[in-house]
């Protein structure tokens, strides 16, 4: 009864054409002439389905539509053939013996995901077709089949895995895209920041033509307080701020007077007072660049003490921020280990009694802890070490420990910035 049916209605789809006009409604033929005009030329379509009389039935349909067939018995089949051949979409039966078409829908989403999958069923399957379409296929047909509705639902599955294939390709040249763009702002970045190194050298040099009483010093803290922090633990990601701060600490001696700067004798109070507007002027210098706002309060900063008694602003406790607080200990450590014109450099064990005494005091005891820790063998190593390291990757290594990247080094390091706790800006 149900090859009858199925006979009857292809018939009288497959009649004359004033029958067929006769047949299909003013929708119908419309609708018709649409699905016409989708091109079918170029696609191939496996049947899969155990009576042979409805697979030939059905390849005869679609090779009317104008579409390429092969059809196969059963889901095992199906698969050998998608191994061999090359198909745009399947239409399965849903019952076909022990392997049923869901069976084989799950192994071609699988393995095939570019071919479309409709799903054939009778009228008391309707849910599961429907459940079908949510476990992947495109869509399914109902039996008896319709010319027009299979047409219609292959076009709509051919497109849409037309539209699924768009999209992954825009998706693949949209990655190679934004990687194409991450390696051309990486490259205009690795500019800007050879420019940066540039400007902070030419800055650097002109402290160095000014003051060259205490050279190496910058490069000495710079190393003493990224030891520091690194002991501390947790600054990763301040310690590009850390090293500009430290190299640039002293910047606003540009405007300090030479007969100040560079006077031999001991400041008078007045003197003083105009020695220490460099960090103010320091801090105005540079607070306005954005790549060196953060290292700008290490350079306000730097001068302040633990119990209030430092300047310019009188901070105490952590009202200092850490990193100035890390960089007084490190610049203390080296006025008392390096040489100055009014005497020699005195032992590590020196500055190591000093820091002790004052911990708590000048210092803020969490940090003179984390120097008190660690050997005077490693601040010598690191002394020496200074001299002969030059720092330009310094704005590259913003997410990492520059203690453990090999080569860390920033431009010139401006080696005679700064002086020490007995020189006359302290």
């Amino acid at each position: 009864m149900k090859m009858h049916h199925f006979t009857r209605k292809w018939r009288e789809r497959t009649g004359s054409p004033r029958a067929r006009k006769h047949f299909l409604s003013a929708a119908e033929e419309d609708k018709r002439k649409e699905i016409v005009t989708i091109g079918f030329d170029s696609v191939r379509v496996l049947i899969v389905d155990d009576e042979l009389s409805v697979r030939k039935m059905l390849a005869v349909m679609l090779t009317q539509g104008g579409v390429k067939c092969s059809h196969v018995s059963t889901p095992e089949e199906a698969l050998d053939k998608l191994q061999n051949e090359s198909f745009d979409a399947v239409i399965s039966d849903l019952r076909m013996g022990p392997t049923s078409g869901m069976d084989l829908l799950e192994k071609l989403h699988s393995g095939y995901p570019d071919v479309a999958f409709l799903m054939a069923t009778g009228v008391a399957d309707v849910r599961v077709g429907v459940q079908a379409m949510k476990q992947g296929a495109d869509d399914y047909l109902l039996k008896p089949f319709d010319m027009d509705v299979v047409l219609a639902s292959l076009g709509r599955a051919l497109q849409r895995k037309q539209l699924e294939r768009e999209v992954q390709n825009y998706r693949k040249h949209l990655e190679s895209m934004v990687a194409e763009r991450t390696q051309q702002l990486e490259i205009a970045m690795s500019q800007l920041e050879r420019s940066y190194s540039a400007t902070l050298e030419a800055l650097g040099s002109a402290i160095d033509l000014r003051d060259s009483a205490t050279a190496g010093h910058a490069r000495r803290v710079l190393w003493y307080s990224i030891k520091l922090a690194n002991t501390l633990g947790g600054l990763e990601d301040q310690l590009k701020n850390i090293a500009m701060g430290a190299c640039l600490h002293d910047i606003g001696k540009l405007a300090t007077p030479d007969g100040i700067l560079l006077k031999p004798g001991a400041l008078s109070d007045q003197e003083r007072k105009v020695m220490q507007r460099h960090v103010v002027i320091g801090y105005d210098l540079v607070k306005g660049i954005p790549f060196l706002a953060e290292a700008a309060e290490i350079i306000l900063a730097h001068h302040e003490r633990w119990d209030g008694s430092g300047y310019p602003r009188g901070l105490r406790g952590d009202e200092i921020p850490l990193s100035a607080r890390i960089f007084a200990v490190a610049d203390t450590l080296d006025a008392i280990t390096s040489d100055r014109p009014y005497r020699a450099a005195l032992p590590f064990s020196a500055a190591r009694d000093v820091i002790t005494r004052e911990s708590g005091k000048l210092f803020d005891s969490v940090v003179a802890d984390a120097f008190l820790g660690i050997p005077e063998e490693s601040w010598a190593s690191i002394s020496t070490e200074a001299a002969t390291r030059v720092i330009s990757s310094v704005f590259a290594l913003s997410d990492q420990s520059l203690a453990s990247t090999p080569g860390f080094h920033l431009p010139l390091c401006f080696p005679r910035l700064h002086a020490t706790p007995e020189r006359r800006d302290a």
